[in-house]
C-alpha cells in the first residue's frame, strides 16, 4: 500500500507513507506544520540536505519549493501529523492579534528542536485521528490558535512570516532559476514564484537564456549529476532524484545522451 491520508477536518490530517520510499518536489499553497511520528524525511532546498526523524517538527513555509523523500524505517512506516495554516485561519487569528509584519528575506522551513511545548500540542491531537466523525471546526480552530500561539512563544520572529500574506511579486529570472532547476515544477508554477503570467516567463527565459525552459533545465540537471558523482564520487542511483529526474531510466538515457558515457561509466 502506499500513500494514505487520513483527514480529520479540513487543516488537520495524518499522512503514512508504506512504499520502499516516497519523493516529491512540493509547493504548499499555505504554511504547513508538520510533526513526524515514524519514519525518516529527508529534504532537499537548494545545495542543502536535511534529515529528520520521529519526534522532530517542521514549519514548511508557503510558495518555497523543497523536494521531500520519505522513507520507512525501523519496520515502521512513514507516519506524520500535519496542521494547514492556512490564510483564513491566520488572518483570523491576526486580526485580533495585531502585529507590524517586517520584511524578511526568503524564508526556509524551520524546526524548532523537538520543543516540548510541541510536543505536548501534537500529543493532544492524537487521539483525534482515532474518531470515526470529523473533527468540529470549533474545536480544530481551538488547537490550530493554541499552535499558532505556541510558534510565536517560542520563535520570536515568526509573526514576521505568518502574518505576511503578500503574493510574490517580479524578481531576478537569473537568480531564482539558478536555485531551483532541480524542481520538477509545472512553467506556471515557476511564472507564478517569480511573479510573472506563463507567457512573460517563456518571454523573459528565451531572452535570458536563449533557449527555451525545458531544455535549459534538463541540461542544468544533468551537469550537476554529473559534478555529484564524478566529484563527491556518488552514486547515479543516489544521486537522479535530488537533482529532478523521476526515473532512473530516463535519467541514464538523457546522461548518455549529454555527455556520450553512462553514469556508471562515470562512477566506476
Amino acid at each position: 500500500m502506499g500513500y494514505q491520508a487520513h483527514y480529520i477536518h479540513p487543516d488537520l490530517k495524518l499522512s503514512r507513507f508504506d512504499d520502499k520510499f516516497y519523493k516529491a518536489d512540493v509547493l504548499f499553497e499555505h504554511h504547513l506544520l508538520v510533526w513526524f511520528i515514524s519514519g525518516e524525511t529527508k529534504i532537499v532546498q537548494g545545495e542543502n540536505t536535511f534529515w529528520f526523524g520521529a519526534g522532530d517538527t517542521l514549519l514548511f513555509p508557503r510558495n518555497q519549493l523543497v523536494t521531500v523523500i520519505n522513507y520507512p524505517k525501523d519496520g515502521l512506516p512513514h507516519q506524520s501529523a500535519v496542521m494547514h495554516l492556512t490564510p483564513k485561519r491566520l488572518t483570523d487569528f491576526y486580526a485580533k492579534n495585531r502585529v507590524d509584519v517586517k520584511p524578511m528575506p526568503t524564508p526556509a522551513f524551520r524546526t524548532f528542536d523537538r520543543h516540548p511545548l510541541l510536543k505536548s500540542c501534537l500529543a493532544s491531537l492524537i487521539p483525534y485521528f482515532d474518531l470515526n466523525e470529523s473533527l468540529p471546526d470549533v474545536i480544530a480552530a481551538i488547537k490550530i490558535d493554541e499552535a499558532i500561539n505556541i510558534l510565536r512563544t517560542i520563535d520570536t520572529d515568526i509573526d514576521h512570516l505568518l502574518a505576511n500574506f503578500d503574493e510574490p511579486g517580479k524578481i531576478s529570472l537569473t537568480d531564482f532559476m539558478e536555485q531551483n532547476y532541480m524542481f520538477n515544477m509545472t512553467m506556471d508554477k515557476f511564472g507564478y514564484l517569480t511573479g510573472r503570467s506563463l507567457t512573460t516567463f517563456k518571454r523573459d527565459f528565451k531572452k535570458t537564456f536563449q533557449t527555451t525552459p525545458q531544455k535549459w533545465i534538463t541540461n542544468k540537471r544533468l551537469e550537476l549529476a554529473h559534478y555529484q558523482i564524478r566529484e563527491k564520487k556518488r552514486r547515479p542511483s543516489d544521486v537522479y532524484l535530488e537533482v529532478g529526474f523521476e526515473n532512473l531510466s530516463h535519467f541514464g538515457h538523457a546522461f548518455k545522451k549529454r555527455f556520450g558515457y553512462a553514469p556508471t561509466e562515470l562512477a566506476g
